[in-house]
Order: C-alpha cells, then sequence, then structure tokens
C-alpha cells in the first residue's frame, strides 16, 4: 500500500462530499484523512484526501471521481513538492510538578499552549503526522485527557496555482515544481 494525497477542486455545492466519499467507500478504499474548505472562489471548495492504496486502483479511482460533474480538477501532491500540515489541540493533564516540564516540551515542538486551567494545559500544533506523532508520545506520561487532530490540508510549492487552469484533467497529474 502506498500513501496518495489528492487535491481536489469542487463545486462549492450540497451533497459534492458526500458522493466523493461514497465513490471511495464502493471501491472498498479507506480515507486517511479528508479536509475540506472554502477557496479563493466562493462558488469552489478544496478538498484534501489522503488515502492508502496500490498505484493501479488510484487511477481507477481518479478516473471516476473526473466523471463526477461537480468534480473540476484533481491534482495529486507528491510530498517532496508540497507542503503539508495538520492541525492538532491536545488537553494534557497539568498539575504544579508537571507544568513547566509540559510547558519546555510546547516550546521544543514549537507549539503553544492555548488554554490553562488549576489542572489541565491545552496545546494546539502544528506540522506533518510524523511531528504530531512524536508530540503526543512526549505529552503520553503526563496523561492526556481530550485530543482532536484535523485532516491534512496540503498546497504545492512554487507560485503555480492548481487553479490556474480550469480545465478538467481526465488522469489525475502530479503537480511539479517550477524550475
Amino acid at each position: 500500500m502506498s500513501r496518495h494525497t489528492l487535491s481536489v477542486l469542487v463545486e462549492n455545492k450540497p451533497g459534492v462530499l458526500a458522493r466523493i466519499a461514497s465513490l471511495f467507500s464502493r471501491r472498498g478504499f479507506n480515507i486517511d484523512s479528508l479536509a475540506v474548505g472554502p477557496t479563493e472562489d466562493d462558488d469552489v471548495s478544496r478538498m484534501t484526501i489522503v488515502v492508502n492504496v496500490e498505484d493501479l486502483p488510484l487511477e481507477q479511482v481518479t478516473k471516476q471521481l473526473n466523471k463526477l460533474i461537480n468534480v473540476i480538477k484533481i491534482v495529486e501532491l507528491d510530498p517532496a513538492t508540497s507542503v503539508q500540515r495538520e492541525l492538532l489541540l491536545v488537553k494534557v493533564a497539568a498539575d504544579r510538578q508537571s507544568r513547566s516540564h509540559i510547558l519546555e516540551t510546547v516550546q521544543l515542538f514549537r507549539a503553544k499552549v492555548v488554554d490553562v486551567s488549576p489542572d489541565a494545559v491545552t496545546i494546539e500544533a502544528t506540522g506533518n503526522a510524523d511531528k504530531l506523532e512524536a508530540l503526543l508520545r512526549v505529552l503520553e506520561p503526563f496523561g492526556i485527557r481530550e485530543l482532536v487532530q484535523s485532516g491534512m490540508v496540503a498546497v504545492g510549492r512554487g507560485a503555480r496555482s492548481i487553479t490556474e487552469r480550469s480545465t478538467r484533467l481526465a488522469p489525475v497529474s502530479s503537480q511539479t515544481p517550477n524550475r
């Protein structure tokens, strides 16, 4: 299995997310991460979909996605030529003795404290999956009370944009760095 990140531009209309998710489900693929949000155009949303699949079935799914009327464009983002981030909010038990160690950990991971109470600290961290997993491993001994993690969001590096050409692509294209 290999991990693929798809950036999908879709019409900002009700039901589009359900149709796309069901297409993956019908093919037997589990979506590892899904983030959907508005773009610079109010009529267009961007979906960042991370899925673990073999190469050939991914091509079949992207061809099916392109057939959906609400799909505008699909680009596979290579980790080497894109910026990929996730957001993590984690509430950690923090008494007087452990609070200073937790704050040092927050600084080491370039995270920040967003809420403090007498017995807990809420931390916000952004980064790739490896960084966030490492932070959680370090915080676990203090006692993680609650955590929530966003799906991955990603954008290609350089000046070129997925929205520059609004034509439909038949197969998935890989976004290459500008040279």
